[in-house]
């Protein structure tokens, strides 16, 4: 088995990397590519442009090569993927496994997705709410108080620690599911006490992509 990386964050390889060896994988059947002028594209309203497109449809076609699976672990490069369907391989997004991976999990009871960043709460509230409709799962979005200040300080042990702690708050509202809507969250589910773990885009991206075996 072999699987493919496509990052805009050079942070999220580390990340990914973990999760699939966790997973039972070894670092030589992980490929990555990081790419943060094309996360840059988007966020000057090129997603739409065809010159982006087919940059993007370039990386992940070499990213197939000789790979069963293709990982896009960004989430804001999701419209683009989602243009193209003529991939030489599977291609799964990061954001979407999680999504579906949470609904699943929900068993129609309450998700509770947490963010960092203002600008991501309607985006994941959409994503979410729609791979919930068939569970029946309610959908709240809730953003972690200081955590993207603080993460942009440097201070990565206190952001890790407030996701958890909006982790653990969450659980103790009622919620069911809860799942970090940024894959650099990750590292703050071992910080959560108690017996449930929140869900990463890391392990489900994996999970979904060791699927297609």
């Amino acid at each position: 088995m072999r699987i493919s990386f496509l990052h805009t964050i050079d942070g999220n390889q580390a990340v990914f990397e973990h999760a699939a060896i966790n997973a039972g994988l070894l670092a030589t059947q992980l490929r990555h590519d990081v790419r943060p002028d094309l996360r840059e594209a988007v966020g000057q309203g090129l997603a739409t442009d065809g010159a982006l497109r087919d940059q993007v449809r370039d990386v992940v076609r070499n990213l197939a090569d000789d790979a069963d699976a293709v990982i896009v672990t960004c989430a804001t490069l999701g419209p683009v993927v989602d243009s193209i369907q003529d991939w030489p391989a599977p291609v799964i997004r990061a954001d979407v496994a999680l999504a579906k991976a949470a609904a699943t999990a929900s068993a129609g009871k309450p998700i509770v997705v947490l963010c960092a960043v203002a600008s991501t709460v309607d985006t994941n509230r959409a994503l979410f709410e729609q791979h919930a409709q068939a569970s029946g799962a309610s959908v709240a979005v809730r953003l972690v108080p200081d955590a993207w200040a603080i993460f942009q300080a440097g201070d990565r042990s206190a952001c890790l620690q407030a996701c958890a702690h909006a982790a653990q708050e969450a659980y103790a509202q009622g919620a069911e599911v809860v799942a970090f809507a940024h894959p650099w969250m990750a590292a703050a589910g071992a910080l959560v006490q108690g017996q449930r773990q929140p869900l990463d885009a890391a392990r489900a991206a994996l999970h979904a992509g060791l699927q297609t075996r």
